[in-house]
């Protein structure tokens, strides 16, 4: 194959970290990205080069080009943790395949991008684009999490954000291992296809005695898990109400509240304990063989349909300045870059 010289991306404007916190919505892109034609990156040492198919954004992307996550920006490199697409150069086996990836050095919303060859996870023929494109980081942390649920043996867990893709991965996984999600929305609307999905119980967090419907259900079925993508006010009253030796495991930042640690006592007496889950620990905890296995799982489920990616919209990366933000606006949806168009 004859590779390009450059190729178009959208590329960081800033290094480092900004020292905000304010979520992962975002109206404007010209803050923090621009498009440009840059030269093709090379992969160096253990690395892929890969021609990117289609790009997923993650609230994590929309944190990292803020400067809110928790690796620092690169100026000057394109922007974008995953994606799948074709290996076209490298010393690897899968040159010619088609993978799923994370970027490493180069970032997917782009025309190429590098990716570690030791993390290509090649894909089955019958997995669908959008699907490979977002199978690493929202349904292989529901793989990781629910590990968690499993460990500890409760016969339900919480979780908030429920109405989001890996909401509704994480409720799926509940229902066919027979564990009772009670799930927490912030939309009432959202309550009837959770629900239909295997949710035991739906709490509306805007809704008044939203807490109380809470306490009820950790009453009917304890929980001994807390798997929160918000960090408001709510999560940490949901955390004081539930039984002891309960865990709040905490993997993103939806919100911009500070909430107030009002029961600390619980955590000496309750032998209650809060922690943060971050994927790429988990990785290197895990040990190649159980994720090898979590992507098993995942393609299969994909495949036949026990899980499914909603879509919200296919932006070309010609058109991602101007069409991105009003994609990632619509509410209980996926967006993607496709950099082919």
């Amino acid at each position: 194959m004859t590779l390009p010289t450059s190729m178009n991306a959208l590329v960081q404007l800033h290094d480092g970290y900004a020292g905000t916190q304010t979520g992962p919505n975002i109206s404007d892109l010209s803050p923090y990205l621009a498009q440009q034609d840059i030269p093709l990156p090379q992969p160096g040492q253990g690395q892929a080069l890969i021609k990117v198919h289609l790009a997923a954004v993650n609230p994590s992307d929309i944190h990292f080009i803020k400067g809110e996550y928790g690796q620092p920006r690169v100026k000057g490199a394109p922007a974008g943790f995953e994606a799948v697409g074709e290996v076209v150069a490298g010393e690897t086996p899968l040159v010619g395949r088609r993978v799923s990836f994370f970027a490493g050095g180069s970032g997917t919303w782009a025309e190429y991008a590098l990716g570690d060859v030791n993390s290509l996870v090649p894909c089955r023929p019958d997995l669908a684009e959008v699907d490979a494109a977002c199978q690493l980081v929202n349904p292989l942390t529901a793989i990781a999490m629910f590990d968690l649920v499993k460990e500890s043996r409760a016969e339900s867990f919480v979780l908030n954000a429920a109405g989001s893709q890996l909401g509704k991965y994480l409720i799926a996984l509940a229902k066919d291992n027979g564990i009772a999600p009670i799930a927490v929305v912030r939309r009432a609307e959202q309550a009837a296809e959770l629900r239909d999905l295997g949710a035991h119980s739906v709490i509306v967090s805007t809704q008044p005695g939203a807490l109380d419907q809470a306490k009820t259900a950790f009453r009917a079925l304890p929980p001994a898990i807390l798997l929160d993508a918000v960090g408001d006010q709510f999560t940490a009253d949901l955390f004081f109400a539930m039984p002891k030796h309960s865990t709040w495991v905490n993997y993103g930042k939806l919100s911009g509240e500070a909430p107030r640690l009002t029961e600390l006592g619980q955590m000496i007496f309750m032998n209650k304990k809060i922690e943060g889950f971050w994927l790429t620990r988990w990785i290197k905890q895990v040990g190649a063989d159980r994720v090898r296995a979590g992507f098993v799982e995942i393609q299969e489920r994909f495949i036949s349909g026990a899980w499914k990616t909603d879509v919200a919209g296919i932006v070309p990366l010609s058109q991602a300045m101007d069409r991105l933000p009003e994609v990632l606006a619509i509410p209980d949806g996926k967006a993607f870059i496709d950099p082919r168009r």
